[in-house]
């Protein structure tokens, strides 16, 4: 009798299998257009298989953007693991998953004209990337009552990026230094409008 572990194992690899051929949809296609009957098509099963392991298009949207967010939240916190300043490392890792997201076709593909809004939305509303924000956070040593807003905050202001770049790198590293760093790492009573 096979156990159980085999047959989740299974459904995992399943899963992350989909996950790969919905990426390269969206990158093909672009976010929007890309349905279930397209990515089951493409994966080689019936809709109903694929709604087993992804019960709409929302989910499995929902849970490609946490795969990555994951995988770029790790590859972020390695880049700055060894920064100490908490400025430095807020700015870091904001130039890093804008650099990273950039670079990866089936990321970008999120934020391409048609496709940036629903981006934001999963963005905003999404506890894993909102957790990946307060991570950084609690790496910059910043934390207290406001973990949770500033962490939002911080995914707004890259998503912003994303979606509407600065003039060019130099640009956004000087927005994020001037207008981002302070604010994020200094607590409310320590701000002083005249210094941004």
């Amino acid at each position: 009798m096979t156990g159980g572990w085999m047959r989740d194992e299974r459904s995992r690899v399943a899963a992350e299998r989909i996950l790969d051929v919905a990426a390269q949809l969206y990158v093909d296609n672009g976010i929007n257009t890309v349905g279930m009957a397209e990515v089951a098509r493409a994966v080689g099963c019936s809709r109903a298989t694929l709604y087993r392991y992804f019960d709409s298009r929302q989910a499995l949207q929902l849970a490609f953007v946490h795969r990555e967010a994951r995988r770029i939240g790790a590859l972020i916190a390695q880049e700055v693991s060894g920064t100490a300043d908490p400025r430095d490392v807020i700015v870091d890792a904001m130039l890093a998953a804008i650099r990273l997201v950039r670079r990866d076709p089936t990321l970008a593909a999120w934020f391409q004209l048609g496709d940036s809004g629903l981006a934001a939305q999963i963005a905003h509303s999404s506890e894993v990337i909102e957790s990946l924000g307060a991570a950084f956070l609690g790496q910059a040593g910043v934390g207290g009552e406001e973990t949770s807003r500033r962490a939002r905050w911080l995914v707004r202001v890259i998503v912003s990026l994303l979606t509407v770049p600065g003039i060019d790198d130099d640009d956004e590293r000087a927005m994020i230094e001037q207008f981002v760093a302070p604010v994020i790492t200094t607590g409310p009573h320590e701000r002083d409008v005249r210094s941004i």
